[in-house]
């Protein structure tokens, strides 16, 4: 009787784990679909100070299941990173794998949420803190990203 209760036991918490990564793979894939598109960054900051508009006016971004493609005015791709999202808390958490030399392989810790047509990503460079809310400090870049299809 104990070894079927045992067993019984074990199965129900192996298909509870399987029910539970599903929702998980859900939930991700449902938000990947939000962020998906097309964009052109609106603004920025860098390690608490404004960009000036001439830095990031023109700059385009590509957001698809599974990476971020930033182009300048020219459409040369100057930062290109696969990414993986953390969707149980709000803002989600993102961490950011660069795909693109000099800076390939580079992991960057930040947030990223979307709200309507703006999507707002912050994101901490090599040796600097990941960030715990949208406002930058040392090593760290902010972006504000407009849908380009709205």
């Amino acid at each position: 009787m104990k070894a079927m209760t045992l067993a019984l036991s074990l199965t129900f918490g192996v298909v509870l784990v399987g029910l539970i990564r599903a929702e998980e793979r859900k939930v991700t894939r449902d938000t990947v679909a939000q962020l998906a598109g097309g964009y052109t960054i609106v603004a920025g900051e860098k390690f608490g100070e404004p960009e000036p508009d001439a830095r990031v006016k023109g700059t385009k971004v590509r957001i698809t299941d599974n990476r971020i493609v930033v182009t300048d005015k020219d459409s040369k791709e100057t930062y290109v990173a696969s990414y993986v999202l953390d969707t149980k808390s709000r803002p989600w958490k993102i961490t950011l794998k660069s795909e693109l030399a000099p800076r390939k392989d580079e992991i960057a810790k930040g947030l990223i949420e979307k709200e309507g047509d703006t999507v707002r990503l912050i994101y901490a460079l090599p040796g600097g803190q990941a960030p715990a809310e949208f406002k930058t400090k040392d090593k760290q870049l902010m972006f504000v990203l407009k849908n380009v299809n709205k």
